[in-house]
């Protein structure tokens, strides 16, 4: 197991320089001036531009500027917006929010998505299948801004049950709302690849060898059943909380949440290119992290796979 997770960790280096050369090289390479709107409505100086250069490298070439950057990394400095705040200190606060946030979404969509999947599986053909697909169906075909804007009039205008916006610091309940539209589309899926994956575990030879010998229905399926069903469910919520981190954008614009992916719309709307990398650079770590928790969550479900 240690020598696995050495190996991992020595494999997302690779992985890391690459995406974040990627990203560093898309975003000093936009056109356009990197400067404009840094003073205003009016140009800025040309003492102030030469100082802006300067300050992030641009003159460089993008090898040598990413180069400097990656130092600046391994030292975990993630450089200064254009405001001359560190990256770092924006993001501490915003990912502890962005992160509730996902975690709200993953256990919604984990222990509804698992349970109506489940249900839909031991009674497949009958109503509560036929309700599952057709719902989990109208939810995947509904765009996210759709259900987000419906759920904040519905919910928060309307009726008042929730508030319609996120404060600076959010609650729990206030992000409640926000997280349970996050993860609408993700909980469709969940139930129907749970669905899928346990019905054809519930026709399996080992499942009616496990019957005979004298084990109940209960058992059966949440013992064996649902445990083999589980590898492919949990791969697709690992990769989801990595998305999740990043692509709640849409979500926190409509509840006017001050998270990662907030922080990452305003800094490619107003071209701050360190603000934009640095939070990018952390998804990426995160999302690397999140998907070795996930593989050796395999040895756990099934104890056939081995890490060794």
């Amino acid at each position: 197991m240690g020598k696995y997770i050495v190996r991992r960790l020595l494999q997302m280096i690779p992985v890391i320089l690459g995406t974040t050369f990627l990203i560093y090289a898309m975003v000093f390479a936009l056109p356009g001036d990197p400067t404009a709107g840094k003073c205003g409505d009016k140009q800025c100086p040309p003492a102030v531009v030469k100082q802006i250069e300067e300050k992030y490298n641009l003159n460089d070439n993008v090898f040598v500027a990413y180069g400097k950057y990656m130092g600046n990394l391994v030292q975990g400095d993630l450089g200064e917006n254009s405001y001359g705040i560190p990256v770092k200190d924006d993001l501490v606060q915003r990912y502890g929010v962005t992160a509730k946030l996902a975690l709200m979404a993953i256990v919604i969509e984990a222990v509804i998505g698992i349970a109506a999947g489940a249900l839909a599986a031991i009674r497949k053909g009958g109503f509560i299948d036929n309700l599952v697909l057709v719902s989990t169906l109208a939810v995947i075909s509904i765009p996210i801004f759709v259900t987000g804007n419906l759920a904040r009039y519905f919910f928060g205008v309307q009726w008042g049950i929730f508030p319609i916006t996120a404060p600076y610091n959010p609650s729990t309940y206030d992000l409640l709302m926000p997280a349970i539209v996050l993860a609408s589309m993700s909980m469709a899926y969940v139930a129907r690849l749970t669905r899928t994956n346990l019905a054809e575990n519930l026709r399996a030879d080992y499942l009616r060898t496990a019957k005979a010998k004298g084990l109940t229905q209960r058992r059966a399926i949440g013992l064996h059943a649902m445990r083999n069903s589980m590898i492919p469910v949990i791969t697709f919520i690992g990769y989801d909380f990595g998305a999740l981190l990043g692509g709640a954008i849409v979500t926190e614009r409509i509840f006017n949440i001050q998270g990662v992916g907030g922080y990452i719309y305003r800094g490619i709307a107003s071209r701050d290119g360190f603000a934009v990398v640095g939070a990018v650079t952390a998804l990426v770590i995160v999302y690397l992290l999140v998907n070795l928790i996930v593989d050796l969550l395999y040895g756990v479900l099934d104890p056939r796979i081995s890490h060794d």
